[in-house]
């Protein structure tokens, strides 16, 4: 059926039909959710065990083995990532993407419910959940007040800010970053206690069974049932103190016999600044599905709403990772506009038409608002994928559209009504418009069914190109024959098909003439082109994604273990001064000892520590920058900070682009630290590379008790007594056994401990007592006391120990680094049983180029069985496909000469460049076979191709490559993924354009002439 011809004769349905098509473009469109990235389902299970006080070596060996062991035997595991910490054990399980979460969710707890009753009886139930990108903070704010001390502002963020801003659907969790937590403190005297007979753990334990309220049953009154409940609380620190506490055998004592009360603030292991000064910091994740602009917004106005409810606090925004979604958001909107702007101008250039100019127009917007409404179907989001797909079809969007008008313009310009010119044109035409758009659509769909994390990434990508390309072939058949037909007019002069051809015309029809009386000579020059084009790969750099360009980055410090928190917040404000005083940094926040934001979701978490600390840059806009770039910043921060002594120090976000892990792993311990101390030595020679971080366990001092056998069997005391009695004297029970003070809105910890005094003197451990048979004893009566070491964090890949050594690529690409990483004599020349992986960027760089080169590859066969099936023959569509690899060449000299990386935005551009090479092809064979077919030689029908539809091709290749330019040239959005893409459509144009229209002729005598050859044969 001829769709064209029936919409001309009637155009009322397909008014209509674009009508609703329109209207649910644009409901589609304020429907959709505006994200950074889509939501991703990822099989990936974290298993997090806690056991307060064991070391991490205690860990490896009682818990974090036998779970590693249980889940390795789940089917479709791919990775098994462990983290060790004091009393901490965090097991990462990632599977393989075939698997489905909840299935992955399931398997494992059934694996660590199988091995419970083998772990140790004290062990916390684990808890098992599945990793969500979603709650990794997107936004941070700090709180200050100078008529509020820090506890009251710490518990105002805990009750009043939290609440509300969990009231907002779709925030996820709001956490606290620094301030303090209100304690009662009970200090113990440790010579009163000696004398008295009483431990620590005693007081503690009974302090819990006093201060506690219970029901009591339930009794019947005066003919009504009454509940009956047992308070015994108190309210204040002083009610506490002169509290009665029953004892063993009889005896009692008030509390502040033995104890000094105090209602006061816990041991400080965290705190936020903002410019030096103290203040409480709280981050905001979203949950899944939420839209990051638009959570933005709502928490900014309830936050508007509680600052004028108390004027005296002052909110600060110290983390955002929302405006470059937005800018993102709105730069891509700005391009598609300047896109369709050029391209408009390219066709008035040519036609020099109002009326065929805006008729090609409303190809545009009637292409990019259907394909909304598909999106919505598909349940995607507005984020940087669908966003990157849009922007990089907006020229091809009016490429069909462009075909059609010229055709029906040099139809008209013979003379033909208007009616018959768009019927006839289109008629002449339509083959290979189908035929470029389903090529089209076999280039970009088959990148939505990669394998691997990118391919969950381009599943978006791939359907978004595929909808708007086939909604502009809509528009091509059914809406612009249909609009020339009743609104173009008659031109005033019409032309002949002998009329002489321009200026340039001619020179080019005399060059083709040339090339197709010249085969060997044209053939040999396009072969030659091609291996130049390969040979400039390896002068290429390689890479996986270019580092972003945003206004803000982060530096990590990391102090040696044992390290307090007075030492990690004098070097964190030693750090501040100096990258204050750079010119492009506006704003420091501080965080000591915790905070997530702006960490990588994909790694595995662990507890915080008060030896760690994180500054994160608020950075002067880019387009103040003068050209500055934001490595260009991380480097000189690097070298300020080159002279703080005694801290492992990383700049940078950390995300992609940013930074090459080295995963060194063995069973021997003293094997992999040696070649982890080798490795970073010759990762220190390579030329330009930022800091050099490993995860090798630096070791901690330990106070090590060693209880003598025979002692403290006599005493009647066991080794679990001493632990529980060592462990309440120095930092309390555990949080869950602490006796609660309980107020009208909450409930303050009662921590019973040594005084700090105490605490600070390791000979004053001796005195600490244990109860044993015939009553309490002192510590150093039944056991050794020494001072040793052990490792402060252990680190296991695949049921190894590993070692992450964190290379910072400093602007380098990632493919440059990986290759000189590759030729280091550490590296060639491990210690057995030391084996080496990599992980992050670095493995999921070789599963996109490989998903790539599938799904390019595949794209190839659908370009080729689609041609087949419209052609209805096997020859023409390898004349078609003979243009792809004259595109390689302009790309790769275009990446070269613009210094770009061949990573995922230049693969991206081949991609798109694979349809266009073959569009310009389709378009001169389709009109060949015509001419032939109406009777001229194949010489003069090749001609009359060349110069029937150079100008079309001519015009799509500028209306292209204008809408591309302003990416190209950094305009707009932080051009730092786009511009390479962009860099390489445009070169990759330029030369496929020009050598398409002189070879693909030659190309075509050649198979026919085969062609020829074999119905001969037959």
């Amino acid at each position: 059926m001829n769709f064209s011809a029936w919409s001309i004769k009637n155009p009322i349905p397909a008014i209509v039909l674009f009508v609703l098509l329109v209207i649910a473009g644009f409901m589609g469109f304020s429907a959709m959710k505006i994200q950074n990235f889509p939501d991703l389902d990822l099989p990936t299970i974290s298993v997090s065990a806690a056991l307060p006080g064991a070391a991490p070596g205690q860990l490896e060996t009682e818990v974090a083995r036998k779970i590693e062991n249980a889940v390795a035997t789940i089917s479709g595991v791919k990775h098994i990532y462990t983290k060790l910490q004091d009393g901490l054990a965090t097991i990462t399980v990632e599977f393989r993407l075939e698997k489905t979460t909840n299935e992955a969710l399931d398997d494992v707890r059934d694996a660590v419910n199988r091995i419970r009753a083998d772990l140790p009886g004290d062990l916390r139930d684990p808890v098992i959940s599945k990793l969500d990108l979603a709650a990794t903070p997107f936004i941070a704010y700090s709180i200050g007040s100078a008529s509020r001390d820090e506890e009251s502002l710490s518990w105002f963020v805990e009750n009043e800010v939290a609440r509300r801003l969990l009231g907002i659907n779709g925030v996820g969790r709001v956490a606290r970053v620094g301030g303090v937590t209100r304690e009662v403190i009970v200090a113990l005297d440790p010579a009163r206690m000696l004398s008295l007979g009483v431990t620590a753990s005693d007081i503690s334990r009974q302090l819990r069974a006093v201060q506690q309220e219970a029901s009591g049953g339930r009794v019947d009154l005066a003919g009504s049932e009454q509940a009956v409940r047992t308070l015994a609380t108190v309210k204040t620190a002083a009610e506490l103190s002169a509290m009665e506490i029953p004892l063993a055998g009889g005896r009692s004592i008030r509390l502040e016999e033995v104890a000094e009360v105090k209602d006061t603030i816990a041991e400080r292991r965290s705190i936020a600044l903002l410019d030096g000064k103290p203040v409480v910091g709280f981050e905001i994740s979203r949950s899944r599905g939420a839209s990051e602009v638009e959570l933005h917004e709502k928490v900014k106005a309830e936050i508007a709403k509680i600052r004028s409810e108390n004027p005296d606090l002052v909110f600060g925004e110290t983390f955002n990772m929302v405006d470059p979604v937005r800018e993102n958001y709105e730069g891509s909107l700005a391009l598609l506009y300047e896109g369709a702007i050029l391209a408009i101008i390219v066709v008035w250039f040519f036609l020099r038409d109002w009326r065929a100019t805006f008729v090609a127009a409303t190809a545009l917007p009637l292409s990019i608002l259907p394909a909304f409404f598909g999106m919505v179907l598909f349940d995607f989001s507005i984020n940087v994928v669908t966003l990157l797909s849009l922007s990089l079809v907006v020229g091809i969007l009016v490429d069909d559209a462009i075909v059609e008008i010229e055709n029906i313009v040099r139809h008209q310009k013979m003379g033909k009504p208007p009616l018959v010119a768009a019927r006839e044109a289109a008629d002449e035409i339509g083959l290979a418009v189908i035929a470029t758009t389903f090529t089209l659509i076999a280039v970009f769909l088959p990148t939505a069914f990669m394998a691997g994390i990118p391919g969950k990434f381009f599943k978006q990508f791939g359907w978004t190109a595929a909808l708007a390309v086939f909604a502009s072939l809509l528009v091509a058949r059914l809406l612009t024959p249909m609009m020339a037909a009743y609104i173009m007019k008659p031109p005033k002069v019409s032309t002949h098909e002998d009329e002489p051809p321009s200026r340039f015309m001619a020179g080019y029809l005399k060059l083709a003439d040339w090339c197709l009386k010249h085969r060997w000579k044209t053939t040999l020059g396009a072969g030659l082109f091609f291996v130049f084009s390969i040979a400039l790969v390896p002068l290429l750099p390689s890479g996986f994604i270019p580092p972003d360009d945003f206004s803000q980055t982060q530096i990590s410090l990391e102090l040696p273990p044992g390290s307090r928190f007075e030492d990690t917040r004098q070097l964190a404000e030693l750090a501040r001064a100096k990258v204050a005083s750079h010119p492009q940094v506006r704003q420091v926040y501080t965080a000591v000892g915790g905070g997530a934001a702006g960490s990588d979701p994909f790694l595995p978490g662990g507890a915080a520590e008060a030896r760690k600390a994180t500054l994160t840059l608020t950075l002067a806009p880019r387009e103040e920058r003068s050209g500055i770039r934001k490595q260009a910043i991380e480097a000189d921060l690097r070298r300020l900070l080159a002279d703080i002594p005694g801290a492992r120090v990383s700049v940078g976000l950390g995300s992609s682009g940013e930074k090459y892990i080295l995963v060194l792993a063995s069973e021997d311990g003293t094997a992999l630290t040696a070649a982890v101390r080798a490795v970073e030595r010759d990762l220190r020679t390579i030329p330009g590379l930022g800091n050099i971080k490993s995860s090798a366990s630096l070791v901690r001092p330990e106070v090590v008790v060693r209880p003598d056998s025979a002692r403290a069997s006599a005493a009647g005391v066991t080794s679990a007594q001493i632990a529980d009695a060592l462990r309440v004297a120095t930092s309390g029970d555990f949080d869950t056994a602490l006796p609660k003070l309980n107020l009208s809105s909450r409930q303050v910890p009662i921590r019973v401990q040594l005084p700090d005094w105490a605490r600070q003197d390791p000979a004053m451990l001796g005195q600490i007592t244990v109860m044993g048979s015939a009553g309490p004893v002192p510590l150093r009566a039944i056991a050794d006391i020494s001072i040793e070491a052990g490792p402060a964090q252990i680190n296991r890949y695949d049921r190894l120990r590993n070692v992450n050594i964190d290379i910072e690529l400093n602007g380098l690409p990632l493919g440059d680094v990986i290759a000189q990483v590759e030729k280091l004599p550490s590296l060639l020349n491990l210690p057995a049983g030391v084996s080496r992986t990599t992980v992050g960027d670095a493995e999921v760089m070789g599963e996109l180029f490989a998903s790539f080169g599938l799904a390019m590859l595949t794209g190839v066969v659908c370009i080729y069985l689609v041609l087949v099936l419209l052609f209805k023959g096997v020859l023409q569509p390898i004349t078609i496909l003979a243009a792809l690899p004259l595109s390689l060449g302009g790309a790769f000299v275009a990446l070269l000469a613009t210094n770009s990386a061949f990573s995922m935005p230049s693969l991206i551009g081949l991609i798109m460049l694979m349809g266009i090479a073959t569009k310009n092809s389709i378009l001169l064979v389709d009109y060949a076979v015509i001419a032939e077919q109406a009777g001229l030689s194949r010489h003069d029908a090749l001609l009359d191709a060349c110069r029937k539809r150079a100008q079309p091709i001519i015009m799509t290749t500028i209306a292209m490559g204008a809408g591309m330019m302003p990416i190209a040239l950094g305009l707009g959005a932080d051009p730092s993924f786009r511009q390479p893409m962009a860099v390489a459509v445009i070169g990759g144009l330029i030369t496929s354009t020009f050598l398409s229209l002189l070879v693909i002729p030659v190309v075509y005598t050649y198979l026919d002439d085969l062609g020829r050859l074999l119905r001969r044969a037959r």
